[in-house]
């Protein structure tokens, strides 16, 4: 069983210690890839030696802000370090041989599995980088400008650049820090939020173009097949929050895009939810997990039969608001 670390109790782990690998998480967004670069920032800085394993899913977006950091193949480390990641089958592929060896995981997901030998864990943060911020403050790293790039990024992802629910005071008072520490807001907004690809545009097309409105329309669900992103010319990188989408009409108050993924039989949902209604209860009946306004699960099935099965699933959902 994990133990539960504090924030001070993680801070001393970290500083007693040496020669971390650090894990991010399957589908890598800006949260787990901003936590696990600005952490390595930040015990490099204190003269540790830290990397990050190669996530062979980071998008184009993103790779600036981790290829510096990545592993060399001949690196043994000595602890591994997981960040953002609620439960083992999360990380990607590559990850397996250290899945069973994990001993510190920094997490912000109610749902975390506790897998780790010990977990730093905070499911009021809107995003896990305020508690990678807590831990670097406690440790008396100043914060670079390099660390509050990076911690920027995951902050402004994880709260749709502070528009989602989610969104806490703290939120905004440690995206001031970042800012004033050197982070190039303006810079990191126009890149994550205000610039489209044509593949980006021609993919939300095809989405909201056959949106199904069901429960007096306080439901919306898109679909997101492979063929959809091969005619508009989407990849993965323009796949970044399309799960948003849903969400934001008016009137919707849990908005679901089911995604085809290596194959028809292999999809993923994403919820997105208004309060009081909770997108991880909704997952959760599918094996997945998440936030009570956001959450995700894999599901074995094509998009029709999910459908279907989403039915009792939201009655029940929408019961409880």
């Amino acid at each position: 069983m994990s133990k539960i670390f504090t924030v001070p109790e993680t801070a001393q782990w970290l500083a007693e210690n040496d020669n971390f690998l650090i894990l991010t998480h399957r589908r890598p967004d800006g949260d787990t890839l901003g936590c696990s670069s600005a952490l390595a920032q930040g015990l490099r800085e204190q003269g540790k030696t830290a990397f990050l394993l190669q996530n062979p899913e980071v998008t184009p977006r993103y790779m600036k802000f981790v290829k510096d950091y990545f592993a060399p193949d001949s690196f043994v480390p000595d602890y591994i370090i997981a960040v953002d990641t609620a439960s083992v089958g999360l990380f990607p592929e590559n990850a397996a041989k250290y899945t069973d060896s994990v001993s510190l995981c920094i997490d912000h997901h109610s749902s975390n599995t506790l897998y780790a030998d010990f977990t730093c864990l905070n499911a009021d943060r809107a995003s896990c980088g305020e508690i990678i911020y807590d831990i670097l403050t406690e440790m008396k790293c100043p914060v670079s400008s390099i660390s509050a790039e990076r911690l920027y990024v995951a902050l402004s992802t994880d709260t749709g650049c502070f528009s989602f629910g989610n969104t806490t005071a703290n939120t905004l008072h440690v995206a001031s820090l970042m800012v004033e520490a050197g982070a190039p807001n303006r810079e990191l907004n126009k890149l994550l939020f205000r610039t489209k690809s044509h593949g980006r545009i021609a993919i939300e097309g095809k989405l909201t173009a056959g949106i199904e409105y069901s429960f007096d329309d306080k439901v919306a669900i898109a679909s997101v097949t492979k063929q959809m992103m091969e005619s508009s010319g989407a990849d993965e990188d323009d796949m970044d929050d399309i799960a948003a989408l849903p969400s934001s009409i008016e009137g919707v108050c849990i908005g679901i895009t089911i995604r085809e993924m290596k194959s028809p039989h292999d999809c993923k949902i994403s919820v997105r939810t208004r309060a009081p209604y909770n997108a991880q209860y909704i997952c959760s009946q599918f094996g997945g997990g998440g936030h009570k306004l956001a959450a995700g699960a894999m599901i074995s099935n094509t998009i029709p039969e999910i459908k279907e099965m989403l039915v009792e699933v939201l009655q029940n959902a929408l019961s409880q608001g």
